[in-house]
């Protein structure tokens, strides 16, 4: 394994481990403005945090175009068409979860108007509120769910055949990424709330799988012993 492979396995991993975090710290920051009956209130009240946490979600779509863009050299001599499509959907991933940023900051814009409105009409306001929140949960539920699975069972099914990392770090991989891809669909047909203790249990494998190979790749890289086309 040469220099440039040894750091791009280093960059993958940080941007693995700012993904998982910025993710985290943007859900928690939209709390005021996501949760509560008074959301169109405390979103103006709370609007820096707001905006901070939209800003924690834009690492999140930097972070992982990053990943897929950086991996793409090294998953392609393995499978360049799975590599490709790899990149293709993560951008994809990307672009809903933005869409879903403009969601929370166009409800930002709505909860200050309703402020300096004086709460007049607020039907219109609640009713433009709820619609703004439907394009952020949809778009939660299809970006860090329904394509994250797909994601993550595309580049850990090379990771499997090739041996660039431990096995059971893919494995971890393609059992989590197919629980996400269940807890998806389970939302969306509303058999599970998005945010409830089944979707959080489905997505643990999911997220061990890529702290663990995170971690592996900041300490240890990819196998330098792996050879194209491995078993």
């Amino acid at each position: 394994m040469n220099f440039s492979t040894r750091k791009s396995a280093s960059i993958v991993g940080i941007l693995f481990i700012l993904a998982a975090v910025s993710s985290i710290m943007g859900l928690l920051l939209y709390d005021p403005i996501l949760n509560g009956p008074d959301y169109l209130l405390e979103g103006s009240i709370h609007a820096n945090q707001v905006v901070l946490g939209a800003i924690m979600e834009l690492i999140l779509v930097v972070s992982a175009v990053g990943t897929a863009t950086t991996m793409f050299p090294i998953l392609r001599k393995y499978n360049e068409t799975i590599a490709l499509w790899h990149v293709c959907f993560r951008f994809l991933e990307a672009i809903i979860i933005t869409v879903g940023i403009i969601g929370v900051l166009s409800l930002l814009t709505l909860s200050r108007e309703f402020t300096a409105a004086g709460a007049a009409d607020s039907a219109t306001f609640q009713a433009a509120g709820t619609s703004l929140k439907a394009v952020h949960d949809w778009t939660f539920l299809l970006g860090p769910n329904f394509f994250l699975g797909i994601n993550t069972m595309m580049y850990s099914y090379i990771f499997y055949r090739s041996k660039l990392v431990p096995r059971f770090i893919p494995i971890l991989g393609m059992t989590g990424s197919t629980l996400v891809f269940i807890a998806a669909l389970l939302e969306m047909f509303g058999v599970i709330e998005q945010v409830s203790a089944w979707g959080a249990i489905l997505s643990l494998p999911v997220a061990a799988n890529e702290i663990s190979l995170a971690v592996w790749l900041i300490v240890k890289g990819f196998n330098k012993s792996a050879t194209v086309g491995g078993a």
